[in-house]
């Protein structure tokens, strides 16, 4: 592990609009996963930080993007960490079942930046690189796992690199979500 890499830790933002309300029968099962989904998250190797609303246990109740999106965002050790709890874990099972309580999002719905470690992101700041990536595409600034920047090409931002390669493509698309 390199010094700039103990120096940075992953921030991710995800956003999904929901199909029904949360507390409609439908969205249930999604609603039943929120726990323990979370507990695994806050368990997994290499989980720095995730939020949550005031007196809360998950994000749910926050919607800065309107009624129907519900955001999710955490901060993470690296990359490889937040891959593997998203893609290799209980997690997985969620996100297969995600197009039941989600609508498909034509516009890029997660986006994943370096924070200095100990810097906890304010949705604002995440919401920020949600624009970034839309508007601009992938960069040092704001990335996406098939796109993807290590936190030593991000302390440059002067100097933009070619996108690593996605440390697992034949097992995500960029329409997770």
């Amino acid at each position: 592990m390199t010094a700039s890499t103990r120096a940075a830790h992953l921030a991710q933002l995800n956003v999904s609009t929901l199909r029904h309300p949360l507390d409609d029968p439908r969205i249930a099962p999604f609603v039943e996963l929120l726990d323990p989904v979370n507990a695994a998250a806050d368990g997994a190797p290499g989980f720095v930080w995730r939020l949550v609303g005031e007196g809360e246990g998950d994000a749910t109740a926050l919607r800065p993007l309107g009624e129907a999106v519900i955001v999710n965002m955490s901060v993470w050790e690296s990359q490889d960490a937040l891959w593997d709890f998203a893609y290799r874990s209980g997690h997985l099972e969620a996100m297969r079942r995600r197009r039941e309580w989600f609508e498909r999002h034509v516009e890029a719905h997660l986006v994943l930046w370096w924070v200095p470690a100990g810097h906890v992101p304010t949705i604002a700041e995440a919401l920020e690189r949600l624009a970034d990536l839309r508007s601009h595409g992938p960069s040092p600034r704001a990335f996406t796992f098939a796109a993807s920047y290590t936190a030593a090409e991000a302390a440059t931002p002067s100097e933009i690199p070619t996108p690593a390669a996605n440390p697992a493509p034949s097992q995500v698309s960029e329409a997770v979500g």
